[in-house]
Parts: structure tokens; C-alpha cells; sequence
């Protein structure tokens, strides 16, 4: 992360982490301790932070798009909580920490994902229009869906790679600018540059996991990846493609630098 990023992200992460850090208040005493564990592991917070840019980018005070930053977050929080799930993933481990199923049990974390997923359109039930974009984003036709397409298999050939992606991290990705463009006031116009950045931002992050994953992926017989269809310098070269098509969609808008940077910081595991 550039200086200047990092100085920019600095401020807007503390609002992002003392706000996240209220919700769920009112739950039960024990499932509160449960609904804190996975929003205190951390995590570069991108989705709120793209969220909060996209509004920047379009002249807008970035305060005004801080409720459906933490609904965005909420929304992923649950989706991981999900994931690492026995029946999903079956992770014990993430971000150096047990799962959450680990600590409280399984019945407990389908709860927690369920009392997140909730939670989240707390934060955007004044808005019909950001309910809709965030209800799209996180459901059949975009995160739970390209879920289960991961979980069903059988993806061959880079478009049902790329079509899978777009759904299972980029759709949450691109409502990210989006939702943080409509509360900006963002005119048609603008809002179709963010949509191109947020589809373009979503693609070259998974590329820079399966990058960073290289030595995991190389056995053929492992699932599909990007590195796998295209060669680690094919990916590469992939991303660098898709940060620069990212760049070129915002570059008319009043201020597009942030989220330019964002795209950089975004991609540059795989560089």
C-alpha cells in the first residue's frame, strides 16, 4: 500500500472498525460474544473501503456511504463464517485464528452468519435502492451462487472460471462502488464507470489469490485456478491487463485516484 493510500485508509478504517465494533449490541449476551469473534480477526476491510472511495470519487463527503460500507462488510464477514463450515470448506484456521465453529460450535456459527446476513440490511433498510444492489450482490445471482458453482465443480475452460468468480467475489466487489456511487449521488454515467472499475477490481483480486496460492494450485488434479488455465506469468499479465482497465473506467470521474490506488493494492499480490 502506497503512502498516500495507507494515509488515506488510516482515518477511514478507525470509523469503519468503532462502528462495526457496535453491532449486535442488543443480542443475547452469548451469541454476542460469538457475532464479535469473527469481526475482530481483522481483514484489510476492502469492501468498505472501496465503498467509501467510490463515494469520494464522485465529489461526495465519504461519510455518507459508512452504513452500507459495514453492511458490505457484515454481509462478507457472514460469508466466511459460512464457508469455513464442515459442510462448505471445513476450515479450522482463518487469519491465524480458529473458525468460528471451532471456538462455539457449528449450530452457534450458522447462527452467527445468520445474525450477520441480517444484521447487514439493518444498515441500508433506509434505502430501498442500496437493499436491492446488496440483495443482488449477496444472493442466487451473485455471492451464493458462484458459491455453489465452486462447491458443485466441474468448471472447465476460463469463462465458467471467470463467470464463477464474478459471482462468488466480484458481485459483492462491484456493489461495493456501486452502493457507495448511489449514495454519492453518482449520475448514470458515473455509476456505469464504477460498475466496469468494481467488475474489473473483482476479477484481479481473485487472480491475486490464486497468484499467491501458486504452490497450492500446481497439482493438476486440484481445482481450477487461474494460475492452473493461464501459467503464474500468464495471470500475472491477466491482472495487470484488468488494474489497468479498472483505471481507464474511473479516470473521467471528479476523484478518481483512490480508488485507482485501491485497484493497485488490490492486485498487487500477484505482481
Amino acid at each position: 500500500m502506497n503512502d498516500a493510500l495507507a494515509a488515506w485508509s488510516r482515518g477511514r478504517l478507525i470509523e469503519v472498525e468503532a462502528a462495526l465494533a457496535e453491532v449486535c449490541a442488543d443480542a443475547e449476551p452469548g451469541l454476542r460474544e460469538a457475532l464479535r469473534y469473527p469481526i475482530q480477526t481483522g481483514g484489510k476491510r476492502i469492501r468498505p473501503l472501496l465503498c467509501l472511495a467510490a463515494a469520494e470519487s464522485v465529489a461526495a463527503d465519504g461519510a455518507a456511504a459508512l452504513q452500507p460500507a459495514l453492511a458490505l462488510e457484515l454481509v462478507h464477514t457472514y460469508s466466511l463464517v459460512h464457508d469455513d463450515l464442515p459442510a462448505m470448506d471445513d476450515d479450522n484456521e482463518r487469519r491465524g485464528r480458529p473458525t468460528v465453529h471451532v471456538v462455539f460450535g457449528e449450530a452457534t456459527a450458522i447462527l452467527v452468519g445468520d445474525a450477520l446476513l441480517t444484521a447487514a440490511f439493518e444498515h441500508v433498510a433506509d434505502s430501498p435502492t442500496l437493499v436491492r444492489e446488496l440483495a443482488r450482490a449477496a444472493g442466487g445471482a451473485g455471492m451464493v451462487g458462484g458459491q455453489y458453482l465452486d462447491i458443485r465443480g466441474n468448471v472447465d475452460g476460463i469463462d465458467a472460471l471467470k463467470h464463477l468468480h464474478r459471482l462468488k467475489t466480484g458481485a459483492l466487489l462491484r456493489a461495493s462502488v456501486r452502493m457507495g456511487g448511489i449514495v454519492g449521488g453518482a449520475s448514470a454515467a458515473e455509476l456505469q464507470a464504477l460498475t466496469l472499475y468494481g467488475e474489473a477490481v473483482g476479477l484481479a483480486f481473485q487472480i491475486a489469490d490464486d497468484v499467491l496460492d501458486a504452490d497450492e494450485v500446481a497439482d493438476e488434479a486440484g481445482p481450477p485456478s487461474y494460475v492452473r488455465l493461464l501459467g503464474v506469468q500468464g495471470a500475472r499479465t491477466e491482472a495487470r491487463r484488468l488494474v489497468e482497465e479498472a483505471a481507464a473506467a474511473v479516470g473521467q470521474l471528479p476523484r478518481p485516484q483512490v480508488l485507482v490506488a485501491l485497484a493497485e493494492f488490490v492486485a498487487a499480490r500477484a505482481f
